[in-house]
């Protein structure tokens, strides 16, 4: 198939990208490289794709309608997936308007470069950050996700509902997927994961939010993939048992579709600390600090969706997944 990917010069979108070129799909791979974090680190991340003749790397912002829309018209994919965003919860609170030009308008632009191409199915990320003030666990993709506690979630539960409203108006087949804090190699720089291995391997202290209590499902970058891959290659359909007495939020009787991918074994950030000690061999000095502004204190996938759909469920141990993200950081970075 020949499939958009953007944010291709990201974490997920680098390795969903060599997974598909891998098995023989053209990719078109979009991104901006911003400088949201180290610009060297995606460089190196589209260096893993940029010589392969399925793979086209175009330098384009999502929030440029123009530019989306030529994309569009010149490569005519058959398939999407939208991966670039303005990650980071606390981020939001600093530079709002980020997240509502590239999350927001660069989504609608999207929206319309399927609409008016006919995409066959457009996958796009989400967030866990979406279940907000929910507390009952694990969380469902049945749930009311009414009561974000950042920008950054309301942006992703907006773009839900934006799909929704062109898969109802245009039959356009879109699935949502709620990732659940990913990690590996080839991260980002702002997740917890990698600012610890740098600063303990730097012997700095870390900062630990929440004084360590709260507990996040940490699902590995290959189990992302599986999933993405998965559902991608089954474009949504309506639901035949949806009703409007009812309705369920994660379907609908337009072709539309929600689903978690995460671990669905949440951990205590103060385990995966002693994970990376034990693989770093070395100790953390702590600065114990209270939960952050936007944060959430535990996130629990249902992934039951995913299985009964794709046959597929994330399994990496985190003793697994931390290890070759460190031996993923001592070769890169040659430390």
């Amino acid at each position: 198939m020949k499939i958009l990917i953007t944010g291709s010069a990201g974490f997920i979108g680098s390795a969903l990208s060599l997974r598909l070129l891998e098995r023989g799909d053209q990719v078109i791979g979009i991104d901006n490289l911003n400088d949201y974090y180290d610009v060297g680190l995606k460089r190196a991340r589209l260096a893993r794709t940029q010589n392969h003749p399925g793979f086209s790397d175009l330098r384009v912002a999502l929030e440029d309608r123009d530019a989306i829309a030529a994309v569009f018209r010149e490569h005519r994919p058959e398939r999407v997936v939208n991966l670039a965003a303005q990650a980071g919860v606390r981020y939001s609170i600093e530079n709002p308007a980020a997240y509502i030009d590239t999350n927001l308008v660069g989504f609608g632009n999207i929206l319309e470069g399927c609409r008016h191409n006919e995409v066959e199915h457009l996958v796009y990320a989400s967030s866990s950050s979406v279940y907000g003030a929910n507390t009952r666990m694990p969380f469902s993709v049945h749930d009311n996700v009414n009561h974000p506690v950042s920008l950054y979630a309301a942006s992703k539960k907006a773009n839900e509902l934006m799909a929704h409203t062109y898969s109802h108006l245009f039959g356009i087949a879109t699935t949502g997927l709620r990732f659940f804090t990913v990690y590996g190699p080839w991260g980002r720089p702002d997740m917890a994961l990698f600012k610890f291995t740098r600063q303990i391997l730097a012997g700095e202290p870390i900062d630990v939010f929440n004084y360590g209590n709260h507990r996040r499902d940490f699902t590995y970058i290959d189990d992302i993939v599986e999933g993405v891959v998965r559902v991608l290659d089954r474009p949504a359909r309506p639901n035949p048992d949806w009703s409007g007495d009812d309705p369920d939020s994660a379907s609908s009787n337009a072709p539309y579709r929600l689903y978690n991918i995460g671990n669905n074994r949440p951990v205590e950030l103060s385990h995966y600390i002693e994970v990376l000690e034990q693989c770093l061999g070395l100790k953390a000095r702590k600065n114990l600090l209270p939960l952050q502004p936007g944060d959430v204190p535990d996130t629990f996938a249902d992934v039951r969706d995913l299985i009964r759909d794709t046959g597929y469920k994330p399994d990496t141990p985190i003793s697994e997944g931390v290890r070759k993200f460190v031996e993923w950081y001592r070769d890169y970075y040659a430390v």
